[in-house]
This record gives C-alpha cells, sequence and structure tokens, in this order.
C-alpha cells in the first residue's frame, strides 16, 4: 500500500459523509440474512471469500437450518454440503457446528448482543462481531475490512497501521451522525470505487477532497 495520507479535518470528513448520505442514505451489507444467527454465520463464512459467494452457499442452507438447533440436526457433513463451494469450508463448517452448540447450551439459542460473547463463539472476530452489532441491533460499531483499511489510508479519513487503529479512527473523527452507517458507506466506496489496483477515481463523488497522489484520470 501507498504512504498512508494525513488525517482529514473535521470539516473535509463532514463533507465527505454528507455527499455519502446523500448518494445513498441507508447503505445496507450485502450478506443476505433472515435474523441475528444467519448473519452471525453468514458474516463468519464470508471471511476470505465474497458476499455473492456465500450468497449462493446459504441460500439453501438457510432455508432448512435458520436456528442454532437445526444447523446441529444438519449436523457438520451436511454444513458442508452446503458451503464447500467457499474458501476454508471444512473449517468454517466445524466452526458454524460448534458456535451453533455454544448459543443452544448457553445463550438458549439466542444470538447474544454483546461484543465480548460473541466473540467467545468460534470463528467470530471482532469485526464479524461489529458486523453483527451493527446491522442487527443498530449498534454504532465499526467492523474494519480490508476495504476500510484501504480507503481510511488512501483518503485519510481513518488512516492507521492495523484495523484496530482505523477502527479507532473511524470512532473519533467522523461525526456522530454518521457513524451508524460510516462502515457501510466506507466499504461499500472501496468494493466499488475506490478499488486496490485500479481505484475508479474519475467516478468518486469525494475526488476534490482525497489527497490519494495516485489518482487515476
Amino acid at each position: 500500500m501507498t504512504k498512508p495520507a494525513k488525517q482529514l479535518d473535521y470539516h473535509t470528513i463532514r463533507e465527505i459523509f454528507t455527499r455519502f448520505e446523500a448518494s445513498d442514505a441507508a447503505p445496507e451489507g450485502e450478506l443476505h440474512h433472515t435474523n441475528a444467527y444467519t448473519l452471525v454465520v453468514a458474516v463468519a463464512l464470508s471471511a476470505q471469500a465474497t458476499d455473492i459467494g456465500v450468497n449462493k452457499a446459504t441460500a439453501k442452507l438457510f432455508e432448512i437450518a435458520d436456528t442454532p438447533q437445526k444447523m446441529l440436526d444438519l449436523g457438520l457433513e451436511g454444513v458442508i454440503e452446503h458451503i464447500k463451494t467457499i474458501g476454508l469450508f471444512r473449517n468454517k463448517a466445524k466452526n458454524v457446528i460448534k458456535l451453533s452448540q455454544i448459543l443452544v447450551d448457553v445463550y438458549d439459542g439466542v444470538v447474544p448482543n454483546s461484543r465480548a460473547a460473541l466473540v467467545s463463539l468460534p470463528g467470530v472476530g471482532r469485526k464479524t462481531a461489529n458486523v453483527v452489532l451493527n446491522m442487527w441491533w443498530n449498534y454504532p460499531a465499526q467492523a474494519v475490512d480490508t476495504h476500510i483499511y484501504r480507503v481510511g489510508n488512501r483518503t485519510g479519513i481513518c488512516p492507521g497501521k492495523d484495523v484496530d487503529v482505523v477502527e479507532r479512527a473511524i470512532e473519533d473523527h467522523i461525526p456522530v451522525d454518521f457513524q451508524q452507517h460510516a462502515h457501510h458507506w466506507l466499504i461499500l466506496h472501496g468494493r466499488y470505487i475506490c478499488k486496490a489496483r485500479k481505484p475508479v477515481c474519475t467516478n468518486c463523488i469525494i475526488n476534490d477532497l482525497c489527497p490519494f497522489e495516485e489518482k487515476t484520470k
């Protein structure tokens, strides 16, 4: 990655998110789910995989197993059969079964809504927990992935040496009224505009505010 940009000032960041909001007032995650449990599973499966690939794999899976107990009834081999098109599917299937068992045994089949409880589940890290807290419980948690890390450092919106620093920069520098949707705006911007190899700067709504030196013409 190129040298990170300096942290942008408050007024510039506010203008950036004002434009993001005007373009898409209520951005949503692209992983398909029907409840908190299927969201946890979908996000856990999305590690090192695309949302499109996960959605294809879980379409039929969630029709028959949308609760922890139903997933346990399906069994490990049944889960593997549904998600075998996803990278690292065997290990992910094991984690899905393990986390489902814990949810049944410890939480009466209900997904807990604390970060500490969520990250204690197999295959659920801080990013996954933050996605679930944000998307299901509308808590302004910031799930930093590679897209946000790249956009944050290129633009100076939330620069940092690692994902934890970038997460803190989002919380510290992005105005509170934009916090709820901040990570979705940044993810979508990184996925479709500020791409890793060929950023589409000519279609970027914050082009004039971005200090990225390698802008594409």
